[in-house]
């Protein structure tokens, strides 16, 4: 009779991945307040060998609510510095538009134009564009050097952009075509946190 291949020890069971810590357990909201936005733009100036162009791109993520993926792919050609126009693509469906540029950024942008040759506006030392994860692990690094209190990430900087529109009692539909969403079920979060419609809710004593 052929013998058993089956040695009669227990197999050792893979080792599984750590869990993914969620989001709340790591920071108690997820978005940034203007005055934090303000202290990252000021850190990634001071920090490293690129500052006007990660200071800009910190600036320019929270204006105009870029996504990461957004911001990575922009290009010069979306950039009217004559005009002060930014062509803004959307991703995951979402609707383009075109925003208004504000001095300190044409400034900025005029001065990184001079500085790289790369068709992307946001680039590396070897003209491709800046990935995903760099953008991550700049703001990471920023939010360290600014004395953040939680780690941060480049969608607060979208995030943060929603409160502060609808905090300044800006229309929601306005804030939808700004953002780019399809659904305005996705800009009514950002209302939803809007502490002005509560104001004066604790004078009772």
């Amino acid at each position: 009779m052929p013998q058993s291949s089956f040695s009669g020890k227990l197999q050792k069971p893979l080792p599984r991945p750590p869990v993914k810590r969620r989001n709340i357990e790591k920071r108690s909201r997820e978005y940034l307040t203007p005055t934090e936005v303000k202290l990252l733009i000021e850190a990634a100036r001071t920090i490293g060998r690129y500052g006007n162009r990660d200071s800009l791109l910190i600036l320019m993520a929270y204006r105009h609510a870029f996504r990461v993926g957004e911001i990575v792919d922009l290009k010069w050609d979306q950039v009217d510095l004559d005009n002060a126009r930014l062509h803004v693509n959307r991703l995951k469906n979402g609707d383009s538009s075109v925003h208004f540029l504000e001095g300190d950024e044409l400034r900025a942008l005029r001065k990184l134009r001079r500085q790289y040759e790369s068709a992307f506006v946001f680039c590396s030392e070897r003209n491709g564009p800046l990935t995903t994860n760099a953008v991550h692990k700049l703001v990471a690094k920023v939010g360290v050097a600014a004395g953040l209190e939680f780690p941060a990430h480049p969608h607060m900087l979208r995030h943060a952009k929603g409160y502060q529109l609808a905090s300044k009692g800006i229309d929601t539909r306005a804030i939808q075509a700004y953002f780019g969403h399809k659904n305005i079920q996705h800009t009514v979060t950002y209302t939803k946190l809007d502490p002005s419609r509560f104001k004066g809710f604790g004078k009772d004593l």
